[in-house]
């Protein structure tokens, strides 16, 4: 019985080796690729009929956005994306759309869960708080950030208590459907890596927001323009 306990545990460390490896480098993409991806995945939600409120995306003072988030689960679920963030410049989150930072959205559950399925995740940074906590560290949902599920449809409600109080909205889409989705426990941190890989030595999350890094990479012009375009300014 001792040994066939050792001999689960051991299935079940590679198993689990084996989904993280595969959700970390589904198709070794580069930071480029990425943000190409993230382009499209933002003009196609935008495009949609019931997407994000506008009120909501002339407030947000950051829009992370994660193309083909893959969960992989074989004994202990988990998800493994990487994307960008992209801000208003200024002080205040108050300008135009600036440089996009890179970034990684990490996430576990324990259960029996076999298969992996790939989804989009967008989240809207509402305040200027939300937004300076994800430039320094690694931010959880629901314990470091507030985060609730955003609502959808460009007339929706969204001045209630729930959507006012939270920091962070997040939106997911997966097999054409768009929806608000609730996130919490899952992290969201500067992808350091990725950054130096796309813009050169010494350049972090904080100085590319703030305008200290080079201009907006060409492959992140259709990501950056799509925001401009539809929230030219912040809206307070």
């Amino acid at each position: 019985m001792k040994y066939a306990k050792i001999s689960f545990a051991v299935v079940a460390g590679l198993l689990l080796l084996g989904a993280c490896t595969f959700a970390r480098n589904p198709d070794a993409k580069t930071e480029e690729d990425r943000l190409q991806n993230a382009g499209k995945v933002m003009q196609e939600i935008l495009n949609v009929p019931d997407n994000i409120p506008q009120d909501l995306l002339d407030k947000a003072r950051c829009v992370v956005v994660m193309p083909s988030v893959l969960k992989a689960a074989f004994v202990v679920g988990g998800s493994y994306g990487r994307g960008a963030m992209v801000c208003r410049t200024g002080k205040e989150f108050s300008g135009p759309w600036g440089a996009p930072a890179m970034y990684a959205l990490e996430g576990g559950s324990v259960g029996l869960q076999i298969g992996g399925e790939a989804t989009d995740f967008v989240f809207l940074v509402m305040n200027n708080r939300g937004a300076s906590s994800l430039l320094h560290s690694k931010v959880k949902l629901g314990a470091d950030a507030s985060v609730a599920a955003g609502p959808k449809g460009r007339s929706a409600a969204a001045d209630t208590d729930a959507f006012m109080r939270a920091e962070i909205l997040s939106y997911s889409r997966a097999r054409g459907v768009f929806a608000g989705v609730s996130l919490e426990g899952s992290t969201l941190r500067p992808d350091n890596e990725a950054n130096h890989k796309l813009y050169g030595e010494s350049t972090d999350a904080q100085k590319i927001i703030d305008g200290q890094a080079r201009a907006v990479p060409p492959a992140a012009h259709d990501l950056v323009a799509t925001l401009k375009k539809s929230s030219p300014q912040l809206s307070h």
